[in-house]
């Protein structure tokens, strides 16, 4: 949904499988979304308008590796134009370039919901993870926490 100020909310793309992290590149040109359902990354053209085109699988993360099949929750992009993925599912955060090249792989111990880089030079993976997501189970085991990781190439883009 594009939401403009002082104008009615559009619809600007259709049929997302649970639609969930987003990113958009420093050039502020192409937004690429997490299909958590569909174990994919999904990127569109951003048009002068707002509105998006080229509709693309950017990655599908079914086919990083034979029997692994990562869902992205919370994404975040690096200069080099690769995505960090965080997969609850797999209990890991993944790197991964466009055409689903499988750069980098860091393991957690619970599920990984989150992920941004920042720090002073944003080359510090910040990884939000935690038993459950459920509301009951959260409050019950309290076993939410940030995690850190220092990686090599520095964060890029939007948020």
């Amino acid at each position: 949904i594009l939401v403009r100020p002082g104008q009615d909310p559009l619809e600007v793309a259709q049929d997302l499988y649970f639609p969930n992290g987003a990113v958009i590149t420093p050039d502020s040109k192409t937004l690429i979304v997490g299909e958590t359902f569909g174990s994919k990354l999904t990127a569109f053209d951003i048009n002068e308008d707002a509105t998006l085109s080229n509709r693309r699988v950017w990655a599908d993360l079914s086919s990083l590796k034979e029997g692994y099949s990562p869902v992205p929750d919370g994404i975040c992009l690096d200069e080099e134009g690769a995505i960090w993925v965080a997969s609850p599912t797999t209990s890991d955060v993944v790197r991964v370039g466009e055409g689903g090249i499988l750069l980098d792989q860091i393991e957690v111990e619970t599920n990984a919901y989150a992920c941004m880089l920042g720090g002073k030079d944003k080359r510090t993976l910040f990884i939000s993870t935690a038993k459950d997501s459920g509301e009951e189970a959260c409050l019950a085991h309290q076993s939410a926490r940030i995690e850190v990781v220092e990686v090599d190439v520095p964060g890029a883009g939007l948020p």
